[in-house]
């Protein structure tokens, strides 16, 4: 079974192989959920809860248990960095989208777990979680959209990339306001997606120091490229044969 839609702004695949006993139900609960996630928390939507409580007319002890731990995990990422990642950047409404991406789509792939699914592979926008591998996951040559950098072999776990090639130089390194520059793209590979996806955009808003930081996450494999084009990666990232 293999379905996509397009939620979030950007395109999200579901591909499952194996286990469900309904796949195309499981699916159907999937993007069920990830159509609430874009409801209750993007930036964009001004009846969001992210929005309501952004201009106060929530307060913080009121918010869901969902965007109570979304919250956490951005302050834990702000703390953790210093600063370069904050999702209350001054002048800007708050904007948790780099954590809530990760974890929303780990949560519609334990969605599919519970359904019974034991080999499957979400894609959404390129940030990729898989159960039941060895998968395939090419990663993006972050200047020639036509050409892969490397391919690992990711069995269970997940694999995030930031970069500038889609966005521009969207992400901010919150200690100083402006665009973080330092590298091109930084790709982790981790057990969930909630910490690869988060860990991913932290380490890009950290510039080349965040490569160091990334490696130093539990779980976390690293692949960068820095803005002069040189290749790092940790000795365990599971590069394809």
């Amino acid at each position: 079974m293999l379905r996509v839609e397009h939620i979030m702004g950007f395109p999200v695949s579901v591909r499952v192989d194996d286990g469900a006993a309904d796949p195309e139900a499981a699916a159907d609960e999937v993007f069920a959920w990830l159509r609430e996630v874009d409801a209750r928390f993007s930036p964009f939507k001004p009846d969001s809860e992210v929005c309501r409580l952004d201009r106060g007319e929530v307060l913080a002890e009121d918010v869901s248990p969902d965007l109570s731990e979304v919250l956490e995990l951005c302050e834990y990422y702000r703390v953790a960095t210093r600063g370069a990642f904050d999702v209350r950047l001054p002048g800007r409404g708050l904007d948790p989208c780099a954590v809530v991406k990760g974890w929303s789509v780990q949560r519609a792939a334990e969605l599919l777990s519970s359904a019974g699914a034991t080999r499957f592979c979400v894609n959404a926008g390129g940030d990729v979680v898989t159960a039941g591998g060895p998968w395939r996951v090419g990663v993006r040559h972050p200047e020639q959209s036509d050409r892969l950098c490397t391919v690992l072999n990711v069995t269970d776990g997940a694999v995030a990339t930031s970069a500038r090639y889609e966005r521009g130089d969207h992400i901010v390194d919150g200690r100083t306001g402006r665009p973080a520059t330092g590298l091109l793209s930084m790709t982790v590979v981790a057990r969930s997606l909630t910490d690869a996806d988060a860990t991913a955009t932290a380490a890009f808003a950290m510039g080349v120091e965040g490569i160091e930081w990334a490696a130093s996450q539990d779980g976390c494999e690293v692949f960068a490229v820095d803005a002069e084009r040189r290749v790092l990666r940790t000795p365990g990232l599971p590069v394809a044969a």
